[in-house]
């Protein structure tokens, strides 16, 4: 899948306290491998995650080659937006 860098931290910055946490539990991995999705450069806690960024508009085009992170993201998201 590929996003703009720009959009995979407004995720980011989305996401209520605690969600990093929450993910990396739920997906069995460290805390910091999670904010590395999110474009972090913290390795000596943290895997680096399977990403390449190109150059371009929106601060690059980031293609992401597992989704799991991602998409517990956005489900967080989704749980905790407000009902119109």
């Amino acid at each position: 899948m590929n996003i703009t860098f720009d959009e995979l931290r407004a995720i980011k910055h989305g996401l209520p306290t605690g969600s990093v946490q929450k993910i990396a539990q739920k997906l069995s991995i460290d805390e910091q491998t999670v904010r590395n999705y999110f474009g972090a450069k913290k390795y000596t806690n943290g895997q680096t995650v399977d990403m390449h960024i190109q150059p371009g508009p929106g601060g690059g085009i980031v293609h992401l080659e597992d989704l799991s992170i991602l998409n517990a993201a956005k489900n967080i998201l989704r749980q905790t937006k407000p009902s119109n």
